[in-house]
Parts: structure tokens; sequence; C-alpha cells
């Protein structure tokens, strides 16, 4: 039999648990299993409504009748797979172990308070990768060097305006626009100019509010899909906003 004090901490911990997850860009359905797993581990009933923005999560005591429920927002947290993967293993050894919440806790927060990537390591990479798609795609070296700087600097000025918390909107069309006007500079070297163009901003594509959009509609939770594709094609537009200066300038020569 669980008291109303430990439902609520157990429902404050499952809320915070699922909230990372849906901010870090896990679709709704594997949040909710999750959870639902973790509730079960605790002996208790858990049921969850995710919204865009929100979610509803009531735990309830079969042997006491107490429920607990919480209403809690999901933060804009970075998309971090690695909370995917970690925070998805803990739910099935809390499930298969039977663990307490306070070691259900402690193994939740030495999973978030792991140190990330430096960022300039993150920086590197994302500009090689953008420099590796432009190659691929028939890129010369030069604009293969030209993409690399334009995706670095891009890439800097978004986190740089994150942290400030600018509007993400916002952001993706500076960030474009970072990129694009920088990736220009390919028409210094030769013909593949629009292939810098196009390739500058991939680092910018929502990838996974597209996927998790599709994902989400497929499994029936059809509020919160949609919403993330909107968001989507917003971010899409955004990016098509930041490109569109340095295309109207430079037209003649990219076409």
């Amino acid at each position: 039999m669980k008291s109303k004090n430990e439902l609520k901490e157990i429902a404050d911990f499952i809320a915070d648990y699922a909230t990372c997850l849906l901010g870090s860009g896990v679709h709704t359905s594997r949040v909710i299993r999750n959870s639902d797993r973790i509730g079960k581990a605790l002996g208790v009933t858990m049921k969850m409504t995710s919204f865009p923005k929100t979610i509803i999560l009531s735990v309830y005591d079969t042997d006491s009748d107490n429920v607990q429920t919480e209403v809690v927002s999901i933060p804009p947290l970075p998309i971090n797979f690695e909370y995917n993967s970690e925070l998805s293993g803990l739910s099935w050894d809390a499930y298969d172990g039977l663990l307490t919440l306070d070691e259900i806790r402690r193994r939740y927060h030495a999973v978030r308070a792991r140190r990330v990537m430096p960022p300039a390591l993150i920086v590197l990479l994302v500009g090689l990768a953008n420099a590796a798609f432009c190659r691929l795609f028939g890129g010369d070296w030069g604009a293969v060097g030209v993409v690399f700087a334009a995706t670095a600097a891009g890439f800097s000025v978004r986190r740089y305006m994150q942290r400030l918390k600018v509007n993400h909107f916002i952001v993706f069309s500076v960030s474009a626009l970072t990129s694009s006007m920088i990736a220009s500079a390919a028409l210094w070297f030769d013909g593949t100019a629009e292939i810098a163009l196009a390739t500058s901003v991939l680092y910018l594509i929502p990838g996974v509010p597209l996927i998790n959009g599709v994902i989400d509609i497929m499994e029936g939770h059809s509020l919160t899909g949609v919403s993330r594709l909107i968001q989507a094609v917003l971010l899409i537009i955004c990016i098509a906003v930041g490109m569109s200066l340095p295309l109207l300038l430079f037209k003649s020569s990219v076409l």
C-alpha cells in the first residue's frame, strides 16, 4: 500500500523522466511504455496523456485507492539519443530488477549529469559531416572547404542564440542566413556553388520531429504527431527564408 506522499514522489519522478525523454526527441508511445514500465516496477498503475507542450500523468495505487495527478510542461531540451538509449534501458532495469525509487532516481540523475561532448568537438564534427555531404553530392574541394566553414559558423550562431533563449524560428532563419551567405564564397572556386549552398544548411533540417511526427500519427497519438509535423514544416520554411537573401543576391551566378 502506497501513502499519498509515496505516490507523489513516484508521480514527480515519472513526470520528470517522461518530460526529459519527450523534450530530448523520443516519440510519444515509447515514452509512455517506458514510464508505464517504471510504474509497474514500483507497484503502481500509471496513465499518461501527452500534449504538444504538456503531459498529464496519473499514478494509481490499487491497494489504497489513492491517486496522484501531475500536469507538467515539456522542456525544450536538445535532441539527445543517449537519453533515449540509457533511460529506456533504465526502465527495463527497474522492471526486471524491481529497483527501488531511490535507486531508479540515482541512476536517472547519473545519466542526466553525464558530461556531454565538448562544444568545439560538436562544431568540428557537424562541419565535417556537412562537408562530406557536399563532396558526396558532387561538390569540388573548394566547395567542401567553404561548406565546412559555413556550417561551423552557422552552427555556432545557432548555439549562441539558443543559449540566449531566442525564439527558435528566428534562430533557424538567422543560422540558415549565416551559413548560406558564407557558402556563397564557393562562387570564387568552381561551378558547384549550388551544391555548397544546398548542403551548408543540412544541419538545420528537423529530421527528428519529422520522423517522430509520422510515428506518433501511425501509433495513434495524432495530436502530438500533427503538432510535431507542423513545427518541422515551419522550421523548414524558416530555413528557406534564411537562404532566400543569398539566393537573390547571387541568383545569376548560382543558376
